[in-house]
């Protein structure tokens, strides 16, 4: 896994990575393509997970920036970071189907955390996920995520964000605090032995 993450290159996304973008945003969470990796949404929503309008305004928003990852010259992954005051926003976060389960998800998550921090000197790291995700919620919860319980609504009847298979969607705010991780031990500490990625 070692040599998976030195062979990552980050950057900020460009006008040109749109279409690329949508294609990765599309294939982790939506349809058939999306059920080769395990973040796959197919069975709660139809539809489009974002459109070029979408990741545009992602990357045109002074606040954001879109954080492309690429290996061997290709995108390989993707995630949103926005600044919002006393904390930074993670979401628009893909990682193809096909190299899900490698690691890749925990090493980017990481280094988005470090970047927000050394960027805006946030204290916290928020996102929200579907609260019907048990596995994904999970996942973020071994990163060091805590479940909020503060709901928001899912936007249904705008298929911008997906047609809803089922009639009791929302998302959950989860809430990373980065006081006393910034020691080494306790990162090491969370980064080992639990097989999952």
């Amino acid at each position: 896994m070692d040599t998976l993450a030195t062979a990552l290159t980050y950057r900020d996304a460009t006008d040109a990575d749109v279409d690329e973008l949508v294609a990765l945003i599309e294939s982790a969470y939506r349809g058939d393509s999306s059920r080769v990796g395990w973040t796959t949404e197919a069975d709660i929503l139809e539809g489009q997970r974002t459109d070029p309008e979408g990741v545009l305004a992602v990357i045109k928003s002074p606040d954001s920036r879109l954080v492309t990852v690429e290996r061997e010259g290709r995108i390989v992954a993707c995630c949103q970071l926005e600044h919002r005051g006393d904390h930074a926003y993670f979401g628009m976060f893909a990682v193809s189907p096909a190299l899900q389960g490698a690691g890749l998800g925990k090493v980017i998550i990481a280094e988005a955390e470090r970047q927000a921090r050394e960027s805006w000197g946030v204290k916290e790291m928020h996102m929200t996920v579907i609260s019907v995700r048990d596995d994904l919620i999970a996942w973020y919860e071994r990163r060091g995520y805590r479940r909020t319980g503060r709901m928001t609504p899912f936007p249904y009847g705008d298929e911008r964000f997906g047609i809803p298979q089922r009639d009791d969607l929302q998302f959950e705010l989860l809430v990373k605090e980065f006081g006393q991780e910034l020691s080494g031990r306790s990162l090491r500490k969370g980064s080992v032995g639990d097989g999952h990625g």
